[in-house]
């Protein structure tokens, strides 16, 4: 299986795929839920982080806190 680091930078680089067309779900720490961000909210990768911004802020997320990954809806990645 392709690691999170390594298809978040295909999709950033591979010109065949649309970023907007992708959806990251990740595990709230505080809540305990699964958090939905689009992928044009990631601003950088940063090691093992990536640096999301919303509504002004920025926040970093652990790249092991990203649990599904889904394309137009159908999941293409999921831990």
């Amino acid at each position: 299986m392709i690691t999170i680091k390594d298809l978040l930078n295909k999709i950033k680089w591979d010109k065949n795929l649309n970023p907007k067309d992708y959806t990251l779900y990740y595990l709230d720490r505080i809540s305990k839920t699964l958090k939905k961000i689009r992928y044009s909210d990631i601003k950088r990768i940063e090691g093992n982080f990536i640096i999301i911004e919303k509504q002004g802020e920025q926040a970093s997320i652990p790249l092991h806190r990203i649990k599904r990954v889904k394309k137009k809806g159908v999941i293409v990645w999921q831990r």
